[in-house]
């Protein structure tokens, strides 16, 4: 397992434990996060826009990481405490030993392992 990886899974870990410490720890100051709802967030506006308490998260399956250099997609299936699941992709990079980006890509919710009809 790559030193990239390993940062992702711990990552992906730390949201689960919700251990806000622990997710900063990991990200670089100069951290910046995009999402269809967040158009280049800083450190802190991400954790004042975008952090809650994690507890709704029942488990991540992370099904495939890829990493290539100091750049890496990760996609996998969220589920919630109340039946929900979403799948999401998420582009990141890296520089110094931290995570310095992310973009995420959402996809459709999920339940019993079919897409939901989305409004369109």
């Amino acid at each position: 397992m790559s030193n990239h990886e390993r940062q992702i899974r711990d990552l992906f870990a730390a949201y689960l434990g919700n251990d806000r410490q622990r997710v900063a720890d990991a990200l670089a100051d100069d951290f910046r996060f995009t999402s269809p709802f967040d158009d280049d967030l800083d450190k802190a506006a991400y954790f004042e826009r975008c952090w809650r308490d994690t507890g709704w998260i029942a488990r991540h399956d992370i099904e495939r990481i890829f990493v290539q250099g100091d750049e890496a997609f990760v996609t996998y299936l969220c589920l919630a405490t109340d039946g929900r699941s979403f799948r999401n992709t998420e582009f990141f990079t890296f520089a110094g030993g931290k995570i310095r980006c992310i973009d995420v890509y959402f996809g459709a919710a999920r339940q019993d392992g079919r897409f939901l009809p989305q409004a369109r």
